[in-house]
């Protein structure tokens, strides 16, 4: 039931906030603290949080060490630009960097995954000079108009007007499309002909690819391993840069890899890497990572008035050394692969679920869009009602719901939200 604080709160959303900003559910709730893996809402009830604010709260509401860091950051200084030295700035770069994979690293903080992709497109460009790019059917990465021009989802892509020449590629959705039917090595083959084909009629230097090695908006899809691989050798003979957009699978969500593209790595590490999200917990951090020949390569100056402030470089380093020192990378390989296979289970039994897929604690359930059972909005309702928060996503023809919890979560946890999840994909009227 509505009461009438929350109501007066949506209706004074709509009145002051724009049309196009989606909130979740027919009623919609008002998140005011949480703790672990549990948020509260304005009418106090509890859920079990399986989405993270859109995994970004990567290790924990309310986690005390990041709580800690804010809070004694905020008492010195909060803000101060990159115009002068910073130190939690330096320190947070130096990690990241190690961390990357990529040789002779430079790091640049920005606030979004937004501006960290704009930031990787106006490098490419300017290192390559051109304004090609190559994107993959069914991306997304991020709302500003440069982002939008490499977005392959309709149902995220507000203008057709760019800055740049996108040319979309096939292979980030493996289980439909024309190459759905076949083998994992011929599916490889078959993506890569059609990237040869493809550079074989385009015109100029293509500036890079950029790719999300698991999909997130998209529905949690992802190519078969080695896929960017094969492709990093073809764009490796045309100069091509690879850019692998981490926003969403960094930091070990994935649980068998710290980073998505190493799934991919055979051929060596991306030459740009975007990341957000989960590094902050919450807190505004973004970031590129290059290496210095890509990085520096801008002829101009450029600043950041945001980017890298003293207190989020603060919770960065806080929340980071708390996911290495817990091992929550390995956490989420071990409660995420039993979680799947929970899911599958489930799903066995369940009308309209087409699969269930994903890696570590980023997990897709796809429903049959139409199909027998509830759509994702309905699940999506049934699993609130319940007490668990899950996300939803999919491309033109697919309904996904997406599963992507704080990575310290527990078994009893994850047993406890997937019960929910069988009743709601059980329960609904459709689903009868």
């Amino acid at each position: 039931m509505t009461t009438p604080s929350r109501a007066s709160l949506h209706d004074r959303h709509r009145e002051v906030l724009p049309d196009w900003l989606a909130l979740y559910y027919d009623e919609p709730i008002e998140l005011t603290h949480g703790e672990g893996r549990h948020v509260w809402d304005a009418e106090g009830n509890k859920y079990l949080d399986f989405f993270g604010g859109i995994l970004t709260t990567m290790t924990a509401h309310a986690l005390p060490e990041v709580t800690k860091a804010v809070s004694e950051q905020a008492s010195r200084i909060v803000h101060s630009s990159t115009l002068y030295l910073n130190r939690p700035m330096v320190e947070l770069a130096e990690r990241v960097a190690q961390l990357s994979g990529i040789p002779d690293a430079r790091v640049f903080f920005t606030t979004s995954g937004t501006e960290a992709n704009d930031t990787a497109l106006m490098l490419a460009t300017a290192y390559r000079r051109s304004n090609q790019i190559l994107a993959m059917r069914n991306s997304y990465h991020g709302r500003s108009f440069s982002t939008v021009g490499i977005t392959g989802n309709k149902g995220w892509s507000p203008t057709s007007l760019s800055p740049l020449q996108t040319l979309y590629v096939h292979g980030g959705v493996r289980g439909r499309g024309p190459y759905a039917h076949l083998s994992d090595a011929e599916f490889i083959d078959a993506c890569v002909a059609d990237l040869r084909d493809m550079l074989g009629q385009t015109r100029g230097n293509v500036a890079a690819l950029i790719a999300e090695p698991i999909q997130g908006v998209g529905g949690f899809t992802s190519p078969p391993d080695g896929l960017y691989a094969a492709f990093r050798d073809v764009l490796r003979e045309h100069g091509i840069l690879w850019i692998s957009d981490e926003v969403q699978t960094g930091w070990g969500r994935t649980g068998e890899h710290f980073w998505g593209w190493q799934a991919h790595g055979q051929s060596g590490p991306p030459d740009i890497l975007t990341f957000a999200k989960g590094i902050g917990n919450g807190m505004s951090i973004g970031g590129v990572v290059a290496r210095a020949e890509v990085m520096n390569c801008l002829d101009a100056n450029s600043i950041s008035t945001f980017g890298g402030s003293p207190i989020t470089m603060a919770a960065g380093l806080a929340n980071l050394s708390y996911l290495l020192e817990h091992d929550l990378q390995g956490n989420a390989r071990r409660v995420g692969g039993l979680l799947i296979e929970r899911l599958r289970a489930i799903a066995a039994s369940a009308p309209g679920v087409r699969e269930v897929r994903g890696r570590g604690l980023m997990i897709g359930i796809e429903l049959e869009s139409p199909g027998p059972g509830p759509d994702a909005a309905q699940v999506i309702e049934s699993c609130r009602a319940r007490g668990l928060l899950i996300g939803k996503g999919g491309g033109h023809d697919s309904s996904v719901l997406r599963i992507a919890p704080p990575m310290s979560l527990t078994v009893a946890e994850a047993e406890e939200g997937a019960g929910i999840l069988e009743r709601a994909l059980k329960s609904s009227p459709a689903g009868d």
